[in-house]
């Protein structure tokens, strides 16, 4: 079977071997909760803040207070952007062997001379901890990998630009902080997760992690009937 994979799927597996196989092997998926609609309200009015001065050759100043002024520009193929930020289509890579197709939506891109830098926008209630860039590691990973695979030279390290809340003026108008965080990233390391979903998903079912609290509510449950 053809399966489709994206950096949220392969998060899934590194949780839990397990969960992953039955999502996508039997259609089995956790239970969700309430997605809430401002994250994608906040990437949607990004995007477009970011578009703005792509077509006008120039750097939001977001960004240039990080420094990043000289020998970085905004990717401007539009056309090919949107497909690379659709999550329907995104940035694609299906292996020879098994026919399993990887995808991922990036937010944006930078240019650096012929190589491209990933740029993603993340949403926060609160500032960021020493440790809140590494929980997108295996995401910046990936997204350098499907790069690469594409024909792409990629800079061996990726931005993540954060948006968090500050203040409230007077007249109701939220204010927001940001801070740009260079994280080091590694294709090599895309490859390997990817391999190793590819291999989960060609073999039995596997067993559970063990810090599960969905295989473990599952296991109670029934035990109970």
């Amino acid at each position: 079977m053809a399966y489709k994979l994206s950096p949220s799927s392969i998060n899934l597996m590194l949780e839990c071997p397990r969960c992953f196989w039955l999502q996508l092997v039997k259609k089995i998926k956790r239970p969700e909760g309430i997605f809430p609609s401002l994250p994608g309200g906040m990437d949607r009015i990004l995007k477009r803040h970011f578009d703005k001065f792509m077509e006008r050759g120039e750097l939001p100043p977001e960004i240039r207070e990080y420094g990043l002024g000289n020998g970085y520009k905004l990717f401007s193929d539009k056309t090919k952007l949107e497909i690379w930020r659709s999550v329907h289509k995104g940035i694609q890579y299906k292996d020879k062997t098994s026919g399993i197709l990887i995808r991922g939506a990036v937010d944006n891109l930078l240019e650096k001379g012929k190589k491209l830098i990933v740029l993603d926008y993340k949403t926060r209630g609160y500032p960021l901890k020493e440790d809140t860039h590494e929980h997108y590691q295996t995401q910046m990973d990936i997204y350098n990998f499907l790069l690469r695979k594409n024909g792409y030279e990629t800079e061996n390290y990726a931005y993540l630009l954060f948006y968090y809340p500050t203040e409230i003026t007077k007249t109701g108008e939220v204010i927001f902080d940001t801070k740009l965080i260079k994280i080091p990233t590694d294709a090599r390391r895309g490859e390997k997760v990817f391999k190793k979903a590819i291999e989960i998903l060609e073999g039995p079912i596997p067993k559970p992690s063990e810090n599960c609290e969905f295989c473990k509510w599952g296991a109670n449950t029934l035990k109970v009937q």
